[in-house]
């Protein structure tokens, strides 16, 4: 009896110290996620990879276009498709931005650049469809559960400010939906929100409320595709919910926060902001937040974390040196109160360029630890529409990776900076040049995008394992023989070195680890021990990336 008693007694310890084991294994995997420290990557949908060949033609966008300025294959499942691959989680990516993949205009213009169609998104005929050429709702949904899965938020974009140009297939929306003149002249605040931002661009009248119908074409449109009554059903539940009235920028509120309750996004980056009433953005937060509740709420089983509603705004050429202030000359707007969570840090490129590793870093952590604090910026070396990228001619890769990951704030990868892929594509004009298809050949085939690849992978996985490093505090260590430096996040801490010589390095790393721990220098995969302070890594690499194992 006695021995029946000791066996049971023994396996009801090995069980809880398996279920003890688990907890621990449990908790050591749920890595912290805060946007102010994300890796976000950047894509256009078109441009990136072509999941689907069956899409790659609709409404007959079959004309001759300027180079690059048609649909060139990318498509939702492309995007998935990598995702599935380990794609993005082997390059430390946590975010993925998406060009808009809501319905184009049908037909072609010519903006003084070749006749275009709108393969990048911004060019909306209904928010309410997607566009085939980019998949179909089916193709959505099943993107963000992929992603979800995989620890990566997805952000759409956001066009409030404009539709689509006037095409031969596509009429002008009505005249109490959008103004067609002025052009912007952008030397003023007026002249830069009451305008269109380009000739045949209408813009939407975002500062009236005044109700109006819908707009015929969109009704005709509804009613051809048998769900006009369904459409109208919803925006009479959402005018009755919010109050609102039935002015143009709140049904394009309603059929962008539809994405949100539908599929479960976790953020919007917000097209064209500065051309838009500041109020706009403040109701735009309000019912995103509203619409990310409702999300949560319905779909408990699929929440991936406690974070709020992401909001990032292109305020074009604001940079972090404004602060929260973006000047227009005669008027000064916040635009992060009750309105972004960030905004997109134009800046970043020149400081680069033109200051030493140690300022920009000070300077970074100095702005988003004081007059920033408890806001963001998402950081960038390369972009869709910046005709002066940092490195245009791709002959300083791991410098823009090392920047761009190892300087305070988010981090925006756009789709091919850790691959080379050229920006100097021959016959285009204008920002066509930065918009070329991912070079997944090179990546396959090319020994020094293969090594270029690797190195941007070391750093974005050590970035997103460690929130400190985006989110946390920065100290200088030593900035002789190299530059050594810690960051710190609550209980996250790592010091990092670059710029050190090849070969034996000595790092002090006695404020952040202390004598006996193990360290793991991420880069050149080996593990040190702290011994007087110090640690010792001999590797052939420039870099190092500590850890405490």
């Amino acid at each position: 009896m006695k021995n029946i008693i000791f066996i049971i007694s023994l396996i009801s310890l090995i069980c809880c110290q398996e279920k003890t084991s688990t907890k621990k294994e449990a908790k050591m995997e749920a890595k912290e996620f805060v946007w102010e420290g994300a890796n976000i990557y950047f894509l256009l949908t078109d441009r990136f990879n072509n999941g689907d060949t069956s899409n790659d033609i609709n409404f007959e966008r079959t004309k001759e276009t300027g180079e690059l300025r048609g649909f060139e294959g990318g498509d939702i499942k492309g995007v998935t498709q990598k995702i599935k691959e380990g794609y993005f989680t082997k390059l430390g990516i946590n975010a993925i931005w998406m060009t808009p993949v809501v319905e184009q205009v049908h037909g072609e213009t010519d903006e003084g650049t070749g006749v275009s169609y709108g393969y990048h998104g911004y060019w909306t005929k209904d928010w309410t469809s997607i566009d085939p050429n980019f998949g179909t709702k089916e193709d959505l949904k099943e993107l963000v559960t992929i992603a979800h899965k995989n620890g990566i938020r997805i952000l759409l974009d956001a066009v409030i400010n404009h539709t689509g140009p006037v095409t031969d297939k596509d009429p002008v929306w009505p005249s109490d939906w959008v103004r067609t003149g002025p052009e912007c002249s952008h030397d003023n605040y007026e002249n830069t929100i009451t305008c269109t931002l380009v000739k045949n661009l209408p813009d939407i009248k975002t500062e009236s409320n005044e109700a109006v119908a819908l707009p015929p074409q969109l009704v005709a449109k509804w009613k051809a595709e048998g769900r006009y009554a369904q459409e109208l059903k919803e925006l009479e539940a959402f005018f009755e919910r919010t109050g609102h009235p039935r002015a143009p920028r709140f049904y394009i509120m309603k059929w962008l926060t539809d994405y949100i309750t539908e599929f479960g996004i976790d953020g919007y980056r917000v097209d064209t902001v500065k051309h838009t009433e500041e109020f706009v953005w403040q109701e735009f937060k309000a019912e995103c937040d509203v619409a990310f509740a409702t999300y949560k709420k319905n779909n408990v089983d699929k929440v991936l974390d406690n974070n709020s509603f992401y909001l990032v705004g292109e305020v074009y050429n604001y940079a972090i040196s404004n602060g929260k202030a973006y000047s227009f000359g005669d008027k000064k707007v916040n635009y992060f109160d009750k309105a972004f969570n960030s905004l997109i840090n134009f800046e970043l490129k020149w400081n680069v360029k033109q200051m030493e590793e140690k300022a920009v870093f000070y300077k970074y952590d100095s702005i988003l630890n004081t007059e920033l604090k408890n806001y963001g910026i998402l950081n960038y070396m390369t972009s869709h529409d910046d005709g002066q990228p940092f490195d245009k001619e791709r002959k300083m890769s791991y410098k823009t990776a090392t920047m761009l990951f190892l300087t305070p704030g988010t981090a925006q990868v756009y789709y091919g900076d850790e691959s080379a892929r050229n920006l100097t594509i021959e016959g285009t004009v204008g920002d066509a040049t930065l918009r070329s298809f991912m070079n997944w050949d090179e990546i396959q085939t090319k020994e020094e995008t293969q090594k270029i690849l690797a190195h941007w992978q070391k750093l974005g996985q050590f970035r997103a394992n460690h929130m400190a490093v985006g989110a946390g505090r920065h100290a200088l260590i030593s900035d002789e023989n190299g530059l050594i430096f810690s960051r710190v996040r609550n209980e996250d801490k790592v010091v990092i070195g670059i710029k050190l010589p090849a070969g034996e390095k000595t790092l002090d790393v006695s404020s952040i680890f202390n004598n006996g721990d193990k360290l793991s220098d991420f880069y050149s995969s080996q593990v040190v021990a702290v011994k007087d302070g110090k640690v010792s890594v001999n590797s052939e690499f420039k870099i190092v990336l500590l850890e405490k194992v």
